[in-house]
């Protein structure tokens, strides 16, 4: 495996480690191998070409047990010799140094104080979290610093780190946004075996809204001719409002190289009859034609203007306003929303 821009140390001393877990004290863990490394860096600068409207990124792990059949962030395992498919559910690489580096990292005079961006390529509250607990360390550096952040997740753990989010909001900007795509449960099983089930993570919105920490709903991916019928995308939205949500934004699938050829192969197996429509809809590249994504992003902002949630804003987090007390109402002050179109 081509780990050298992983390590701190040569290749042949062995710099890596790694842990299977397949005993059942940690069944959660069962199957899964945690290849423990010290990464070089931490801080990673976003490709000008890319569509994300920030510049830095930190991710902690490589692979994630969420197992979305769809995720784009597939293609990267390949990078390191890896199984884009079930080699990227189960192998996940744990940047353990990864608290230390950004500490560092940010007390270096050559930065600057940009925005971060978390859980933008994997999930960083993935159930490894629960194992190497790396993120109460980076939320405490960046609030030591007071640089501004932003955590995207499907996660419920992030609500172990509730006291820090609050703490790390009253110096900084922090944005939070929770990804559900959709509210089927069939649909929910079968393309997102490892996460918890949407209403748990519409749960997580309503309790970081009652205790003064915006968070907006990242609604992704939007499933063409599975999960955008008119009756969906309604009933999503319709839960997403409940839960107190300050925004939601929609995302049409896309399929990227990796992903595309693990999403198509499980298309084939549930959905076969859908197979050319797809290859049809995405003959052009990775995202589905404009007209598809404005005609999915109308039907959002209507039902979210309907049931009174207002449109996502682009732009950086802006400052949330933690109160003393946890909010005995929903509170809605603004925070990091992403604009994909």
């Amino acid at each position: 495996m081509r780990w050298d821009s992983q390590r701190d140390r040569p290749l042949d001393q062995l710099a890596l480690s790694c842990v299977s877990d397949d005993n059942s004290n940690t069944p959660e863990f069962r199957g899964i191998t945690f290849h423990e490394i010290r990464a070089r860096t931490i801080v990673n600068r976003v490709p000008g070409a890319s569509r994300m409207p920030f510049e830095w990124t930190v991710n902690p792990y490589r692979g994630c047990t969420h197992a979305c059949v769809y995720c784009f962030a597939r293609k990267t395992h390949s990078y390191l010799d890896l199984d884009t498919g079930l080699g990227f559910d189960s192998q996940i690489v744990v940047k353990v140094n990864a608290p230390d580096l950004l500490r560092r990292r940010l007390a270096s005079p050559r930065w600057h104080g940009e925005h971060i961006a978390m859980g933008t390529n994997v999930d960083c509250y993935q159930r490894a979290e629960g194992r190497y607990g790396l993120m109460p360390g980076i939320i405490a550096a960046l609030h030591d610093h007071a640089n501004p952040f932003s955590i995207l997740t499907k996660g419920t753990l992030i609500l172990r780190d509730l006291d820090l989010l609050r703490q790390a909001a009253a110096v900084t900007d922090v944005g939070i946004s929770v990804s559900v795509g959709f509210v089927d449960q069939e649909l929910w099983r079968t393309v997102e075996p490892g996460t918890p089930a949407p209403e748990r993570r519409l749960d997580v919105v309503r309790t970081l809204t009652e205790h003064g920490i915006g968070c907006g709903v990242l609604m992704a991916p939007v499933i063409p001719f599975i999960g955008d019928r008119p009756e969906q995308l309604r009933a999503t939205v319709r839960a997403v409002a409940a839960s107190g949500a300050t925004s939601v934004t929609p995302l049409v699938l896309h399929l990227r190289p990796g992903a595309r050829e693990w999403f198509m192969a499980w298309l084939q197996r549930h959905h076969p009859y859908l197979v050319r429509r797809y290859e049809r809809l995405y003959a052009e590249g990775a995202y589905a034609p404009k007209w598809y994504q404005r005609r999915i992003t109308r039907q959002v902002h209507e039902l979210a203007e309907e049931f009174g949630i207002g449109p996502a804003r682009a732009g950086a987090a802006r400052r949330i306003r933690v109160p003393e007390e946890p909010a005995t109402a929903p509170v809605t002050p603004g925070g990091t929303q992403l604009t994909f179109l």
